[in-house]
C-alpha cells in the first residue's frame, strides 16, 4: 500500500480525501496495468471505463457534467497520481481528455462548452491537443499550421506532431497562425472534428500510447473559432500552466509505485542469509527514493493548492512541481530497476514497464530544460521588482 500520510496536509479538503480513498478502491479493482497489442482499442476502452466510472467528470465544470463548479487542479492531481501508480495507460487516457478539452473548457463559448464538454465527461468522445509541430516543440510562436478566414468559415493547413490521442480522437484542438502574421500575435485555437484530418501516420514510442503526425488541410465554420481571435498563444499557455501541475503528479504516481515495489522486493530478498533491506546500502537507496516521493509530493500539491485557493496564475510553482517531480520520478525508478536486478530489465516487471513509462513526462508539455527557463525568469523578474 503506497503511503496515504500526504492527504493529511492542509492542502486538501475532505472532498479530496475521499476522492483519493474512492479512486484507489477502484483502481485496485478494475485496472491491471495490461494491455493488448492493440493501443487505439485499450484506449478508447478505458476512455469508455473512466466516463461510465464517474472519473471524467473531474476533467470538465460542473455545468457541463462535471464535479466542481471549476475545474479543480487538486482532484485532477489526485486523480492523475492514483491512475498513474495503477496503471500508466490509464492516466493517460484521463489526462488527455482533461488536456484536449481544457481550452475549450477555460475559453469555449457556451455553444462550444455545451456540445463538446459532456460528451468529454461520459467518455463518449475523445479529445486531443494539437500545439506541436516538427519544427515548432518548445517554441509554440514558431509554428507554421496556418488558417485564412473566408466568408463560410476557415481554412487551415498544416502538420502537427507527437500528438497524443492522434489517430482516436473525436475533435482536435489545433493552434494554428493566421496567413500573414508572425509571432505569437497571429496564433488561434480553433476546434477541428478527427474525421477532417489525415492521422494515419501513427508514431511508436517506448511506453506505447496512441500517438500521430497530422496532416491538416480542411475547411470549418467559424463558430469553431475558440474565444478571441489571435490569443491562441495565450490560451495554450494557460492551458498548459493549468495542466502542467498534473504532469508532475502522474510522475509521483510512478514514483510512488517505484518506491513501493523496491520496498517489497528488498524485504523479501534474501542475501548471504539476511534480507536485502538490511544493507546500509540499500537503505540508502530508499533514504534517497522516499525523499524524492515527499518532496515531489510537497511542490506538487502546493502549485494545485495556488491555483484552486488563491485562484492565481501558478506558472513558476507548477513549473517547480512538474521539473523536480519528473526528473526525481526518473532516479527513483532507476533505482528501483537497480534493486531488483536483473528481473529490473525484464519485459513485464512493473519496474520495467515504469522505466519506459516516466521517460516521456521529462519532455511534454514543456521539456525539464524549458521549465528551467520559466524557473529563472520568474526569479529574476521578482528579484527586479
Amino acid at each position: 500500500m503506497a503511503d496515504r500520510s500526504f492527504l493529511e496536509w492542509p492542502f486538501f479538503d475532505d472532498h479530496h480525501r475521499r476522492l483519493a480513498d474512492e479512486l484507489d478502491a477502484w483502481c485496485a479493482a478494475n485496472l491491471t496495468g495490461e494491455h493488448g497489442a492493440d493501443v487505439d482499442d485499450a484506449c478508447r476502452a478505458l476512455v469508455r471505463q473512466l466516463g461510465e466510472a464517474g472519473w471524467l467528470r473531474y476533467c470538465v465544470p460542473a455545468a457541463y457534467g462535471g464535479i466542481h463548479e471549476r475545474l479543480d487542479v487538486r482532484s485532477l492531481a489526485i486523480v492523475r497520481e492514483t491512475l498513474a501508480r495503477h496503471d500508466g495507460l490509464a492516466d493517460f487516457a484521463f489526462a488527455m481528455q482533461g488536456l484536449g478539452s481544457g481550452t475549450i473548457s477555460l475559453f469555449g463559448n457556451e455553444e462550444q462548452k455545451s456540445f463538446y464538454l459532456p460528451s468529454v465527461a461520459a467518455g463518449r468522445e475523445i479529445a486531443a491537443f494539437a500545439l506541436s509541430e516538427p519544427d515548432a516543440g518548445s517554441d509554440v510562436a514558431a509554428l507554421e499550421t496556418t488558417f485564412w478566414p473566408d466568408r463560410e468559415g476557415l481554412n487551415v493547413r498544416g502538420t502537427k506532431t507527437f500528438i497524443s490521442n492522434g489517430g482516436i480522437a473525436d475533435f482536435y484542438v489545433v493552434f494554428a497562425r493566421e496567413e500573414g502574421t508572425s509571432g505569437s500575435g497571429g496564433i488561434s485555437a480553433i476546434v477541428v472534428p478527427g474525421a477532417r484530418i489525415d492521422a494515419s501516420e501513427r508514431i511508436e514510442v517506448i511506453a506505447p500510447h496512441p500517438l500521430a503526425t497530422l496532416r491538416i488541410d480542411t475547411f470549418t465554420s467559424h463558430a469553431s473559432l475558440i474565444g478571441e481571435r489571435g490569443r491562441g498563444f495565450a490560451q495554450a499557455m494557460a492551458t498548459l500552466d493549468f495542466f502542467r501541475t498534473t504532469v508532475g503528479a502522474a510522475a509521483l504516481g510512478f514514483a510512488r509505485r517505484a518506491l513501493d515495489e523496491a520496498t517489497a522486493r528488498v524485504r523479501d530478498r534474501r542475501l548471504r542469509g539476511a534480507a536485502l533491506a538490511d544493507n546500509a546500502v540499500v537503505q540508502s537507496m530508499l533514504a534517497e527514493m522516499a525523499l524524492d516521493v515527499d518532496a515531489a509530493a510537497l511542490l506538487v500539491y502546493r502549485a494545485a493548492w495556488i491555483r484552486d485557493v488563491q485562484d492565481r496564475r501558478n506558472t513558476r510553482e507548477a513549473a517547480m512541481a512538474k521539473l523536480f517531480a519528473t526528473d526525481s520520478a526518473q532516479q527513483v525508478i532507476d533505482k528501483a530497476v537497480q534493486l531488483f536486478g536483473g528481473l529490473g530489465v525484464t519485459k513485464g516487471c512493473i519496474v520495467e514497464r515504469l522505466y519506459r513509462e516516466i521517460r516521456a513526462l521529462r519532455i511534454y508539455e514543456g521539456a525539464s530544460e524549458v521549465q528551467k527557463v520559466v524557473i529563472a525568469r520568474h526569479h529574476l523578474a521578482e528579484a527586479a521588482r
